[in-house]
């Protein structure tokens, strides 16, 4: 459950540049990859062909790098919760950066920053920056400047 409680356009204004902490570790599965593949159809032999990838620099599947950004919503929700709103709306993203591969049976979590608030049409627009980090290792495995929308 969020520790983070923010309620209503100034609640969530009042947060700027505020870091609002970290989600759970997630597994990352090979059935998770796969699951991915099949809805994408990315098939691409590094995600999905276990023995062929362990001949790879990488030494096994990978996640996607379009997966490990889809958890951004999931972070962002685990850790904050955004109350007055009728609803809310993924709007895009700014820049995303892959800086590390994601070896299956690797855990990550994210982290989140509101960097800015800005007023659109009966709402507000949050840009939030999203670390997803590796456990046990240093470098991320992306960084994503997400755009979300909360209406009245």
């Amino acid at each position: 459950m969020a520790d983070n409680v923010f309620r209503g356009i100034d609640g969530v204004k009042g947060a700027v540049g505020r870091h609002l902490g970290y989600s759970d570790w997630i597994e990352i599965t090979q059935e998770r990859v796969n699951q991915f593949a099949e809805a994408t159809g990315d098939y691409q032999w590094i995600h999905v062909d276990v023995e062929r990838a362990k001949q790879s620099p990488f030494g096994g599947t990978i996640a996607h790098g379009y997966l490990t950004m889809s958890l951004v919503p999931a972070v962002v929700t685990s850790i904050a919760r955004f109350e007055g709103f009728s609803m809310a709306i993924n709007y895009g993203c700014d820049k995303v950066r892959f800086l590390s591969p994601v070896l299956v049976g690797s855990r990550v979590r994210g982290g989140a920053e509101i960097q800015s608030v800005t007023d659109v049409a009966g709402g507000i627009q949050v840009k939030f920056v999203v670390t997803i980090e590796i456990e046990g290792q240093d470098k991320p495995a992306c960084v994503v400047e997400a755009l979300l929308r909360w209406y009245e």
